[in-house]
């Protein structure tokens, strides 16, 4: 779904301005490690399946939606991979809408399914070799999420605060 019902509904009496939403991204992989992928129809670059959660919905089943929502595959959450926000999180889409996100990253293994494209968000769906990732056209924030799962660890990954009090 291109823009979920409930912000559609605020769009028509707010107009363009900017909204926070909370979003997720899933770093899925296959049995051979393969990263899944899927073309954005908006921007032309690859990047990892994701979106916004819907209201009353869990983070996590809105991974798992997202994921079969763009890909038509089934993914199982293993791990929470970080928790990114803040600046350079924002979007303006084409129509002049723009968002602030938060997004919660989880890792996955791909369960079952084969990718294939939604043919709305996503133009196409695939699993890349960590060596084929830098011939791709990749979203600038899909290099930031995969940079979270590198210096995860053993914990989840958030970028130090750097706020204090006056």
């Amino acid at each position: 779904m291109p823009i979920p019902d409930h912000l559609a509904a605020l769009r028509r009496k707010i107009g363009h301005d900017l909204l926070l939403v909370p979003t997720i991204v899933v770093i899925a992989r296959d049995h051979a490690d393969r990263l899944l992928l899927v073309h954005d129809r908006d921007s032309g670059d690859w990047t990892l399946p994701g979106g916004i959660m819907e209201p009353g919905e869990s983070p996590a089943d809105a991974a798992v939606r997202e994921v079969w929502e763009e890909a038509r595959v089934i993914a199982d959450l293993t791990h929470l991979v970080g928790v990114v926000g803040g600046p350079g999180c924002e979007t303006q889409y084409r129509n002049g809408d723009r968002i602030a996100w938060v997004a919660t990253i989880f890792g996955a293994r791909v369960a079952e399914g084969t990718p294939v494209p939604d043919g709305v968000e996503t133009q196409a769906a695939a699993f890349f070799a960590p060596d084929a990732l830098a011939t791709l056209s990749l979203r600038p924030n899909t290099l930031r999420f995969m940079q979270a799962e590198t210096v995860r660890g053993s914990g989840a990954s958030f970028e130090p605060a750097r706020w204090r009090p006056a």
